[in-house]
């Protein structure tokens, strides 16, 4: 494996230099981020030098295309963390962590972050100039870390839930893969069978003048329209792609949308088993991290995908604003299960709500693995049947006549 020649801050603020052995680049930095050390240049023995924080991209302002990911802002937040818990000023921190940016629209932004704070802001104050890439949730947390003195703490807190969160959510997209897969090459397949094999039956039955059945005369129907009117099967894709965008955009359609996943059996369950995990580690973050609880409900509702929850916090909130203990309300909601709310009541009547609502996360973390396994597992079979039944119909409509005609031929012997 090759030398890398390094320069970086340690945990203390003091620039230290050296080589260290890696497969790669990525894996340098990996293993260099192991010991404590903000990467800020980096170099091959075999070739030139490679400023960790100045990618020739950047330096030359190329960022067409260019947009800030969920994951640049988690590896921010962790570096941002590690540099503060290592005793380095914020400013120096924002400076270090800007310079090594690779993407150049998040490099802009990190770089007016740090000019505001150079101006005397509070890190919230500059970090809410940007609500496209700094949610609520984020600059709540910081705020509150700044108002009681423990930034540090929640910076890392903040990057630990940012991190499980993107776990999460690359778990239920990879259990996606494979079922999109097999969708997409039944499609394939059947749109080669109806525009391809069927016609050519087509043509053998009409030279036969032989009577289709009502299956083959549908089938054949839309095999018609699929080869002469092919340029409609574009727009009608489209069409409905985009009607259905623009219906879930509205409140009514998403609302509709998400009560309909919810009675859906198995996928009703793991959207719930998903929504809980996420209203459970976002409220406990937030809460730990010195947030008000009215405030923290405002914040969780806005950050969960799902309307029907969080209509239901809406509810939660206002009876809390009254008064009434929060586990009471959530188990009226008949959205929370009974061990959800039983552990948050156990965790107000001791005082320990953050720590039972994070380990009611971590619960339902494992839930979510179990419930991926599982509806995997069940979506496999059920698109394998889906396939060979769609697949199943074309072939029985073009031999049906075709064993009509045997039949006729065999009899008239």
């Amino acid at each position: 494996m090759p030398d890398y020649k390094y320069t970086a801050i340690d945990r203390n603020g003091v620039q230290a230099t050296g080589k260290i052995e890696a497969a790669s680049e990525e894996q340098a930095r990996t293993k260099l981020m192991a010991k404590g050390l903000m990467v800020t240049s980096l170099a091959s023995d075999s070739g030139a030098a490679k400023a960790a924080a100045a990618p020739v991209a950047a330096k030359a302002g190329f960022s067409f295309g260019a947009k800030v990911t969920s994951g640049d802002v988690t590896i921010m937040t962790r570096q941002l963390a590690t540099l503060i818990v290592a005793g380095l000023p914020l400013l120096r921190a924002l400076e270090l962590i800007t310079k090594q940016e690779r993407n150049p629209a998040f490099k802009a932004i990190l770089g007016n972050v740090a000019d505001s704070v150079s101006q005397g802001n509070n890190l919230s104050e500059a970090l809410q100039a940007h609500p496209k890439v700094f949610d609520k949730l984020f600059v709540n947390m910081v705020r509150a870390g700044e108002a009681g003195g423990v930034l540090d703490k929640v910076l890392d807190r903040l990057a630990k839930f940012r991190e499980k969160a993107e776990r999460i959510q690359k778990k239920v997209k990879s259990a996606m893969v494979y079922p999109g897969v097999v969708m997409s090459v039944a499609i394939i397949i059947v749109y080669i069978l109806m525009v391809k094999v069927v016609p050519s039956f087509q043509k053998l039955l009409d030279g036969q003048k032989t009577n289709m059945p009502p299956l083959t005369q549908f089938v054949v129907g839309i095999s018609k329209l699929l080869t002469e009117y092919w340029w409609a099967t574009p727009i009608l894709i489209f069409g409905i792609y985009f009607g259905l965008k623009t219906w879930l955009a509205t409140d009514k359609g998403k609302e509709i949308f998400d009560r309909i996943l919810f009675r859906l059996p198995k996928i009703g369950g793991f959207v719930q088993i998903v929504s809980v995990s996420r209203f459970a580690r976002t409220f406990g973050t937030l809460m730990a991290s010195g947030v008000p609880i009215l405030q923290s409900i405002t914040i969780t509702r806005d950050t969960l995908s799902n309307v029907v929850i969080a209509k239901s916090l809406e509810r939660v909130h206002d009876r809390v604003r009254d008064g009434e203990p929060l586990s009471v309300p959530l188990e009226q909601s008949g959205v929370f299960p009974q061990m959800v709310t039983s552990m948050i009541q156990v965790g107000e009547e001791t005082g320990q709500l953050p720590e039972m609502l994070n380990r009611v996360a971590d619960i339902y973390d494992e839930e979510v693995d179990n419930a991926v396994t599982a509806l995997t597992s069940i979506i496999e079979p059920v698109l394998i049947v889906f396939l060979a039944v769609v697949v199943g119909t074309i072939v029985l409509a073009m031999f049906l006549p075709l064993i009509a005609l045997i039949t006729k031929m065999t009899g008239g012997g």
